[in-house]
């Protein structure tokens, strides 16, 4: 078994799946940073100028979907790696709209956003590469949800993918 490879459906529940399925890689760390260079490839081809345009009326802006993707990665490295080491607490959700109204006035810009981004998978694929298979397969409970360490890695890979999707459909 590749400790790696794409997790199994009692890994995560049917909500994340979508988001697993998404991701594309023969094994966790590919898919990973293929998520990364198209995450990058999709906001470089975005003017600045656009960066506060919304699709809609109460649509996020496109600096605060890119930042909702780092933050939601950050989260998601935090609990695997409490998964990984034992740590039996019950993590709980969080409100996407809620973080993403925080940082409707943060003018952070594209450029900041994506360097934060670049920085975030970075840390993320060297935690993941440290992870040994026992580690990757350990669970963990979150928002009421069972994960396994990997099944997060590859929702965080999926969940960029899934958002990208959005840019390219919605806003560009």
């Amino acid at each position: 078994m590749n400790a790696l490879g794409r997790p199994g459906p009692e890994e995560a529940n049917a909500y994340f799946a979508r988001y697993i399925d998404l991701a594309d890689g023969r094994d966790l760390l590919e898919a990973l940073a293929n998520a990364s260079e198209q995450v990058r490839t999709t906001a470089q081809r975005i003017p600045s100028e656009k960066a506060g345009y919304r699709y809609a009326p109460g649509k996020w802006t496109i600096e605060q979907l890119l930042q909702h993707v780092v933050d939601t990665e950050r989260i998601f490295t935090y609990r695997a790696l409490c998964f990984a080491r034992k740590d039996a607490t019950e993590l709980p959700g969080f409100e996407e709209n809620d973080y993403a109204d925080a940082t409707a006035n943060n003018d952070k810009g594209l450029r900041r956003i994506l360097a934060e981004h670049d920085a975030v998978r970075n840390a993320t694929i060297e935690l993941y590469r440290g992870f040994n298979a026992e580690e990757l397969l350990r669970m963990g409970t979150a928002n009421s949800n069972r994960f396994s360490v990997r099944s997060l890695g590859w929702a965080i890979a999926g969940h960029a993918m899934h958002h990208v999707r959005i840019l390219n459909e919605r806003y560009l």
